[in-house]
């Protein structure tokens, strides 16, 4: 059985795809891969980009050398008990490990200051990668040379990439109720009412427990989200209702909202696809994602008069220069602005 595999780009990341002959037993077996998915438009399958995936099916990729794999692992140690979630920990730790394998053949107490200009031209530059991802590496960097190791590198002279300038995806309250208006399935409803109504991020939707919604004050407690705070929500009247029909009809255990298991969290693919269906029912021709919502949320706020520095606490922002963003997509102020065309 003749099969090929390379890594890919598949919607923003990075992926093995597996190229083979139409074969049952391939089939059957790449689908036990864990995170495995078949591409309809692509027609092939493509599983996570880790090293085991690379050394399953045989793919040769540049590695750090045996000290930089000792050094990412220390850094992995340090993030560790430093209470860094699971998830800043892969991201930087990955970042590391793509900065270390451009420097493999070179010790690390010896990387300069330009060694991190030379890496920023000759491999983020000519690959083409964004400067999400170049100031991903920066902030990895940064972190493990001023916290770890003893080095050439002047920690504060290491420069960031400027970053675009973009706008916030917002749809108007006419979009977002046909959205959350499509399902008839009331779970699904419900999970894309309380992301809207309470400007949650996805993963704080799908750890938020039926114990966290607190009927008597009306609010919502987030708990232990990004930067490991808590924050609390308003609960309007009307989703309260509709969690009432909710929890009567499904019955959840531990989880607000649970997978076809009891007391197991919905998966967020599973989300991600009730937002898809929900988008193309409302025949809303763009590509809506759930963070959408949540600029929805805090643009519809500030459209109706709510003080930012409510929105900023309500959205658990560190900074209110995050949330002024916002300022620049509401319309309220814009449309009253008369073009001097009119005059014309």
């Amino acid at each position: 059985m003749k099969w090929e595999a390379k890594i890919i780009k598949h919607k923003g990341e990075k992926r093995i795809a597996v190229f083979f002959e139409k074969n049952t037993d391939l089939i059957s077996r790449i689908k036990k891969v864990e995170g495995s998915r078949w591409s309809q438009s692509n027609g092939f399958w493509h599983v996570p980009n880790t090293v085991e995936n690379q050394i399953r099916f045989k793919i040769t990729v540049s590695l750090p050398s045996a000290e930089g794999i000792e050094a990412i692992e220390k850094f992995k140690q340090y993030l560790r008990s430093k209470r860094y979630s699971e998830s800043t920990i892969t991201t930087y730790s990955e970042a590391l490990k793509s900065f270390f394998t451009f420097f493999n053949s070179k010790s690390i107490n010896l990387i300069t200051n330009e060694d991190i200009i030379c890496y920023n031209n000759d491999y983020v530059l000519k690959n083409k990668l964004s400067a999400s991802y170049q100031n991903q590496v920066v902030n990895a960097v940064k972190l493990y040379f001023k916290t770890i190791r003893d080095t050439m590198i002047e920690v504060e002279k290491i420069h960031r990439p400027k970053r675009a300038k973009v706008l916030p995806n917002v749809l108007s309250k006419e979009e977002v109720k046909k959205i959350l208006d499509a399902h008839s399935n009331l779970k699904h409803k419900a999970m894309l009412s309380m992301i809207y109504s309470c400007g949650l991020r996805r993963s704080e939707l799908l750890n938020l427990k039926f114990s966290d919604i607190d009927s008597k004050r009306n609010i919502v407690i987030i708990r232990q989200s990004k930067g490991k705070k808590d924050r609390i929500t308003p609960l309007s009247a009307k989703i309260l209702d509709l969690l009432r029909r909710y929890y009567k009809e499904y019955s959840p255990k531990t989880y607000l909202f649970e997978g076809q298991e009891k007391n197991t969290q919905y998966s967020a693919r599973s989300l991600e696809e009730v937002l898809k269906k929900s988008v193309k029912l409302a025949s809303i021709n763009k590509p809506v994602t759930l963070h959408w919502l949540r600029h929805s949320y805090a643009t519809h706020l500030l459209e109706s008069g709510t003080d930012l520095r409510y929105i900023q606490e309500l959205l658990g922002h560190n900074s209110s220069k995050t949330t002024e963003i916002y300022t620049h997509v509401s319309t309220k102020n814009i449309q009253q602005i008369k073009s001097p065309f009119d005059d014309l």
